[in-house]
């Protein structure tokens, strides 16, 4: 008998080594690829508003978790924008004029995952208050917002790589992709057969990133007002 093997719960005591298998093993474990991240992605780009609903109301199987997938996304562009220094050539940091708002959009840049979430929630504010008719709360609204910011993330990814490529200035093109693919996406989810749902979604989006924007400014202004006293 197997001196390492539990006849209990019947599981090894003593685990296997870690090998190259072990770790293709956890990565296709966190990205779920037995359903597929690329089956997520396809989805999402066909009936992304459909998905979503039935990912909260019925089967949450079927998708990638939204918060791994949001994550991972972020850190896709994170990766590309690095290597390709896609953001140097639109954001220029004057660390001199500001240095606690320079750190907290140095912070934004450097960990899109996070930053994405707490955007999401100032949307989802927003998308609570437009669409507060429909029997969503704030947390499944977020969960939809994970999903669709992720594949922003991929979007913004796919242009950088031709900016990276070409040379040409493609990311205004993306964020065009971007505001259309947010606000059809949102619309599907709540009821793609009214014009309003176009327009609250569109409005969600431009006053979230506004209110994001103005809480990181006042959050700098507070720095600076601990650090000078």
């Amino acid at each position: 008998m197997n001196e390492y093997f539990c006849s209990k719960c019947q599981q090894n005591l003593k685990p296997k080594r870690i090998d190259g298998h072990y770790i293709l093993h956890e990565i296709e474990h966190v990205l779920h690829f037995e359903r597929g991240i690329l089956y997520t992605i396809r989805e999402l780009l066909i009936r992304p508003g459909e998905n979503i609903r039935h990912f909260i109301s019925e089967n949450r199987s079927r998708l990638v978790k939204p918060v791994i997938f949001i994550i991972v996304t972020s850190l896709i562009y994170t990766l590309i924008n690095h290597f390709f220094h896609i953001e140097a050539r639109y954001i220029k940091i004057d660390g001199a004029k500001d240095q606690q708002l320079n750190a907290i959009n140095s912070w934004v840049q450097s960990h899109y995952g996070y930053s994405n979430i707490i955007m999401g929630a100032f949307i989802a504010f927003w998308l609570k208050i437009f669409f507060k008719k429909y029997d969503y709360n704030f947390f499944e609204i977020l969960i939809l917002l994970c999903f669709i910011l992720g594949m922003e993330m991929l979007m913004f990814s796919f242009f950088a790589i031709l900016e990276g490529l070409t040379k040409f200035y493609m990311m205004q093109i993306a964020a065009a992709i971007v505001f259309a693919y947010f606000t059809w996406a949102v619309a599907q989810f709540f009821d793609k057969t009214r014009v309003s749902s176009y327009f609250k979604a569109f409005a969600s989006y431009i006053l979230g990133m506004i209110t994001f924007g103005i809480s990181i400014m006042i959050l700098g202004a507070l720095m600076n007002l601990i650090v000078q006293h």
